[in-house]
């Protein structure tokens, strides 16, 4: 069944179509061929502004979760082998503190829908009826419409779908390892908690990679529009954690 037949959702879709291929040919006359590229870049930079009030609300909610890590801990600890206290403590903890464990998780929801339309958008030869415009544009001679694993599986080989993927794909892994370096806190001696196990440090850490794997999967624009994202993400991150500083360790 194709979700996209039912009539909000087509008429998303050709919307979205209709802006992206309008802002597209205005930056033609700039950027040629790759002009629905740039378009893509701008789009993802106009919905990671708009979510910079997001982006605050994150920042502080990962401040106040490590100030209150002591006593998560304390209470992981006095509670281990009741677990429904131990969460009815935490909840209270929380709700005394006006937050939540899940704050900060907007942006990734929020932007989950550009991503299934920018996927969605680069993969159907036809929307709402008429040709998909936006599969003859390229990035440097690299279909958008193309994913590398599909070129890789069912051809025909590109070299230029295979040097794009491969200059994003390294700077996607290159953030992600700034990221999981600077922002990945370090093991609390003494925390016998679940969180702080050692598989659970590594599986944390693998998460920040991620994105490079789910990059290989969608088309080109898609993957674009992935690589502004992190690098933006990082810049924004460091710039609140100087804002919002995370309080600094207890000393043994």
């Amino acid at each position: 069944m194709d979700i996209f037949t039912f009539p909000p959702l087509a008429w998303l879709l050709d919307t979205a179509y209709g802006a992206l291929a309008g802002l597209s040919s205005l930056l033609e006359p700039l950027a040629g061929a790759s002009a629905a590229a740039l378009a893509v870049v701008l789009v993802t930079l106009l919905v990671r502004a708009l979510l910079i009030p997001v982006g605050i609300s994150q920042a502080k909610a990962e401040q106040t979760r490590a100030r209150l890590a002591p006593r998560l801990r304390e209470l992981q600890r006095r509670h281990k082998k009741n677990p429904e206290r131990l969460q009815r403590e935490m909840l209270a903890l929380y709700r005394s503190e006006n937050t939540s464990p899940f704050a900060g998780m907007l942006p990734v929801l929020a932007q989950a829908p550009v991503v299934g339309l920018l996927y969605t958008l680069f993969l159907r030869p036809e929307i709402a009826g008429h040709p998909n415009d936006l599969l003859t544009h390229d990035l440097f001679g690299a279909p958008l419409g193309t994913s590398l694993v599909h070129m890789l599986t069912a051809g025909p080989f590109q070299l230029p779908t295979l040097l794009a993927y491969g200059v994003l794909l390294i700077i996607v892994i290159v953030v992600a390892d700034i990221t999981r370096r600077v922002f990945t806190p370090p093991p609390t001696p003494g925390d016998d908690s679940p969180m702080g196990s050692p598989g659970m440090l590594r599986a944390m850490s693998a998460l920040h990679y991620l994105t490079a794997v789910f990059a290989v999967f969608v088309p080109l624009a898609a993957a674009l529009y992935l690589t502004v994202t992190v690098v933006w993400t990082l810049v924004q991150r460091v710039v609140l954690r100087r804002r919002h500083p995370l309080p600094e360790p207890a000393r043994v």
